[in-house]
């Protein structure tokens, strides 16, 4: 069973969809004690980053999910979040991958970099299978990681940036693979094969 952190700032309801279309188990899940129960997770997120650490926080997740060695797939604020820290709001992520996040420099193009993009620089990963340069995925983010050698793969608005991230059991993606066609439905498919193919 795949456990779907539920918090303030996830978009679970979506997430959740694109799941259960591909036919894999799934619930919500709120507290460290039921993660627990989990294959793997999924950490969803949208908005600002300070109000879902805030969140997190509050059921103790955070902790959790810093010590697991259960994988788990971070998407848009929920990859944030597994870097050290954010300039939105000056927030402390997870601390599970370094670096820190910057905002988009509004000067130089619109802000947030929203719409298809696509990725550039990919590195062979399980997380990656099937998926080549050509192929669009669909972002909305006004903050964005830095590119650093737990980088799968890049993406340009304005400047480089990472758009697929790993280390060690952690997997982060800064699109939405849920309302990204396709080619989203393959990446989510490829992290169920990730947790479910030595079973």
């Amino acid at each position: 069973m795949i456990g779907i952190i539920k918090y303030k700032a996830g978009n679970t309801a979506s997430v959740a969809n694109a799941v259960d279309r591909l036919g894999a188990k799934f619930f919500f899940a709120e507290t460290p004690e039921e993660l627990e129960k989990a294959d793997a997770v999924i950490f969803p997120g949208v908005g600002h980053a300070a109000t879902a650490m805030k969140s997190l926080k509050e059921k103790g997740v955070d902790e959790w999910l810093k010590l697991t060695d259960k994988p788990v797939l971070g998407i848009c604020v929920g990859m944030q979040l597994l870097f050290e820290s954010s300039t939105e709001g000056d927030t402390i992520g997870l601390g599970v991958i370094p670096g820190s996040l910057k905002k988009f420099d509004e000067s130089k193009a619109k802000v947030p970099h929203m719409g298809w993009n696509k990725l550039h620089d990919s590195k062979k990963h399980p997380i990656l299978k099937n998926l080549i340069d050509k192929h669009y995925l669909y972002f909305v983010h006004s903050y964005y990681a830095p590119v650093g050698e737990h980088t799968l793969a890049t993406c340009n608005y304005i400047s480089d940036f990472s758009a697929i991230v790993a280390k060690d059991n952690f997997i982060g993606v800064q699109f939405h693979p849920e309302k990204s066609g396709n080619i989203g439905s393959m990446i989510l498919q490829n992290f169920l094969d990730m947790v479910y193919s030595t079973e």
